[in-house]
């Protein structure tokens, strides 16, 4: 590339006919300050080319970071949020098998006092058919007893009589 300097340094020969020295030189001068403007201000542009790009490059990087972030935190998000979902999978089928034990338990609780009431029940039943057997017995025996005294002895049944019901008190308390 061409400088001011190596424009303002050409020096031409002489020719017999050539062109007037004195307005060559005055041109060149003045293609020498234009050049030298130009020459600048390319350098100029060259330097603030070369800082936009610099600049660019950083936007760039800067770009490609928070691409990379926004890939990563939706990455995170993606996971926690997958973490979350199967922590209360978790949660659910854990309160669910506890839920199904208790109610296990509740309903085997219940037969079984369904099956002691139902023994309890059978018991008072075996009582009372006991009780009533006994009962029915001693009112045989009393009727028996009766009738044989009053055939025999009326005053024999009155003994017997006071006999049976003193006892029947000391029994029953």
């Amino acid at each position: 590339m061409l400088t001011p300097m190596d424009i303002h340094n050409k020096e031409f020969r002489r020719a017999f006919r050539g062109y007037n020295e004195l307005e060559v030189n005055e041109f060149l001068d003045e293609v020498i300050e234009d050049y030298e403007k130009l020459y600048k201000e390319n350098l100029e542009l060259k330097d603030r080319i070369g800082l936009l790009n610099d600049k660019l490059q950083n936007y760039i990087g800067l770009e490609q970071t928070l691409n990379n972030t926004l890939v990563m935190a939706q990455k995170t998000a993606d996971e926690m949020t997958a973490n979350a979902k199967e922590k209360a999978e978790n949660i659910i089928r854990e309160a669910e098998e506890t839920a199904r034990r208790i109610i296990e338990k509740a309903n085997q609780e219940v037969i079984e006092i369904k099956k002691e009431y139902e023994n309890i029940k059978k018991q008072m039943l075996e009582f009372k058919l006991k009780f009533k057997t006994l009962l029915e017995a001693e009112l045989r025996v009393l009727t028996d007893e009766m009738i044989f005294d009053k055939s025999n002895n009326k005053e024999k049944f009155d003994d017997i009589e006071v006999s049976r019901s003193s006892d029947r008190t000391d029994t029953i308390e």
